[in-house]
């Protein structure tokens, strides 16, 4: 049961981003898979549903790996440049089309939106830990840890956007230096000390 419901979800996931919210059919689910409508319709009742929990899925997905980055055994600077690298439009993160779907939609759907703003509080809720425990550790300096994390989350919001509706508009060579200059900024730091603290 479990795993059948995986299943529709990582299909969900895959349709939203080849099709968008708008256009996803409960259909176009249940034919990647081969199974009826009405056994979607048994997993998650509605359309709707089926978009929140696919969402909330890969929203998980992304938090596991970032508390997996953010627990390893090494300095802060480290996990957060890290983390800050993986999250970025040019890094690994996957899915950036997902989120930006997402992100429309839930301006008009409330069970979205609170998926959606869930998993944001809880990336800053991250970034701002790492931070607050690097300035506690004397690696950096950081007035405002909280601030400093959305700040950042913001800028790499804001590039994915770019990155994934314009193609072309931002490379990733330049997308990748504004994303350190911002962290050397908001950490005290040169950019160069930076670079050379995390070799």
């Amino acid at each position: 049961m479990a795993e059948r419901r995986e299943e529709l979800l990582r299909a969900a996931i895959e349709q939203i981003e080849a099709r968008g919210v708008a256009a996803v059919r409960i259909a176009d689910v249940a034919s990647v898979l081969g199974v009826s409508n009405a056994l979607v319709l048994y997993h998650f009742s509605t359309k709707e549903k089926l978009v929140a929990a696919a969402f909330t899925y890969a929203a998980e997905d992304d938090l596991a790996h970032l508390r997996k980055l953010l627990g390893r055994r090494t300095s802060a600077l480290r996990r957060l440049r890290a983390a800050v690298r993986w999250y970025a439009p040019t890094g690994q993160a996957k899915g950036w089309r997902l989120w930006i779907e997402g992100w429309a939609v839930a301006l008009r759907d409330p069970a979205l939106q609170e998926v959606t703003r869930d998993l944001d509080k809880q990336w800053k809720a991250a970034i701002t830990e790492v931070i607050a425990e690097g300035v506690a550790g004397g690696e950096f300096e950081c007035p405002d840890p909280p601030d400093a994390a959305l700040r950042l989350t913001a800028l790499l919001d804001g590039l994915a956007v770019q990155m994934t509706a314009y193609t072309g508009a931002v490379s990733r060579a330049r997308a990748q230096e504004w994303v350190d200059e911002a962290l050397a900024r908001e950490l005290g730091l040169a950019r160069e000390a930076l670079a050379a603290a995390v070799r």
